[in-house]
């Protein structure tokens, strides 16, 4: 029987895109957004560490400004960095529904300062029972450990716990360890695969 149902949160209950950020990044720089795309996946460890709590979001902000040779405070970076996120209504409703049943678990690649404007931009998604964030345990999907960690807060063996997941290789990481999980792409039904596997909401 599934007890829990542990559910990544962007581009599943949430929708985000980091091209916006980008857009309005170049207006403060001397690159194209285009460019800025490239920095930031040739300066990608700076994302790992910031969502894994190793560099502080002062850090974070001083370091991407140098290496774009930008001219704007910390306030008005995070401001553009954060504000790129949308909601996924009918997904926040299937985990209302699922929350009467199950126990539910939030697992996130995220930082301190995303995260902290989600919460304050959608509180309607703050329902969950228990929260697994990379910023807070040090570790990202697909590590094994971070699901351990869920699997822990979610009161759950593997066996009794679905993991739901836009990204290929952390619902592949879930399936190793013994956890159903949906792959959640932008034309999944996800009521239906939840259903197929044993779920009534």
């Amino acid at each position: 029987m599934i007890k829990s149902v542990i559910s990544d949160l962007g581009k599943v209950i949430i929708f985000f895109e980091n091209q916006i950020f980008f857009e309005k990044m170049s207006r403060f720089c001397p690159f194209s957004p285009e460019e800025i795309e490239e920095e930031a996946l040739k300066h990608f460890e700076l994302i790992i560490y910031f969502d894994t709590g190793k560099i502080t979001p002062e850090e974070f902000y001083k370091r991407i400004i140098t290496i774009l040779k930008a001219d704007l405070d910390y306030s008005k970076f995070y401001e553009i960095y954060n504000d790129v996120f949308s909601l996924n209504p009918p997904v926040l409703k299937i985990m209302k529904q699922l929350k009467s049943k199950h126990r539910l678990v939030l697992l996130s690649n995220t930082d301190v300062m995303r995260f902290g404007f989600v919460k304050r931009k959608f509180p309607e998604i703050l329902i969950f029972d228990a929260y697994v964030l990379s910023y807070e345990v040090g570790l990202m999907k697909p590590h094994p450990n971070i699901y351990i960690e869920a699997l822990k807060k979610a009161h759950s063996r593997p066996e009794e716990a679905v993991f739901i997941d836009d990204r290929e290789e952390n619902v592949q990481a879930a399936f190793e360890l013994g956890i159903q999980a949906v792959h959640f792409k932008p034309k999944t039904d996800l009521a239906l695969e939840l259903k197929k596997l044993g779920l009534s909401f």
